[in-house]
């Protein structure tokens, strides 16, 4: 399980500055567990939004959003609704986030920061990573979390590295700040370049004391002295 918290809710209207209408997507997988994406959620979403004077064209659940097919098969019939949004606002964790920016040719704005629990997870088998950093930077570079597409986890661009779109470490690997100016561009959001990116938190990528007392960190409560006859 991948955990979620909501971001601040002056940072999100933030994100949604001088957007009108805006299309809310949830996760029915993990985000609805923590509690940041699920039905519930995007609806008190709605009504935050609305009573900000936004327009919420259309909201929609999605079984897991860290599935690009899944997302691609279940947004198509809302097609239109989707054209029609300046931005999609996406709770859920940053797998789901890149994953649907990946998917969808429109602005996406994550509404959550993922929180590390400790230990790894299972294998993914998509090109999209989470270092579950406490601190999500996926709005500022379109989608593609530089911690995890630059090799050296540059957060403010490509090192002098970088040659013919390659990453200096890896000549098979593409440059991720590459990726995430194409990207940007793509989707014509090539100011946010130009927005410096203070220093990580690093603190915030470690599981913090009220996560590590909890049942997400040791599943195991039942009394140490009880055993299966």
């Amino acid at each position: 399980m991948i955990v979620s918290q909501q971001k601040p809710l002056e940072e999100i209207l933030g994100y949604l500055d001088g957007e009108d209408r805006i299309f809310i997507l949830g996760c029915n997988g993990c985000a609805e567990a923590s509690g940041s994406g699920g039905p519930a959620q995007v609806a008190e979403m709605q009504s935050i939004l609305e009573e900000n004077g936004k327009n919420v064209i259309g909201s929609m659940v999605i079984d897991f959003l860290c599935q690009k097919a899944l997302v691609k098969s279940r947004l198509r019939p809302r097609t239109e609704q989707v054209g029609a949004a300046d931005s999609i606002l996406i709770m859920t964790c940053g797998l789901g986030v890149q994953a649907v920016a990946a998917s969808v040719n429109k602005i996406c704005h994550p509404a959550c920061d993922t929180v590390n629990i400790g230990g790894s997870r299972g294998e993914w088998k998509g090109k999209e990573r989470c270092l579950e950093c406490g601190e999500c930077l996926l709005e500022y570079t379109g989608g593609i979390c530089p911690l995890t597409a630059c090799t050296k986890g540059l957060i403010n661009g490509a090192c002098g590295g970088a040659s013919n779109g390659k990453c200096e470490l890896d000549p098979e690997r593409d440059c991720g700040w590459e990726l995430i100016y194409e990207r940007l561009k793509q989707k014509n959001q090539l100011d946010k370049l130009k927005i410096l990116i203070p220093p990580k938190d690093y603190s915030k990528m470690m599981p913090s004391p009220k996560m590590m007392s909890t049942s997400l960190w040791a599943l195991e409560q039942i009394d140490q002295e009880e055993k299966i006859e």
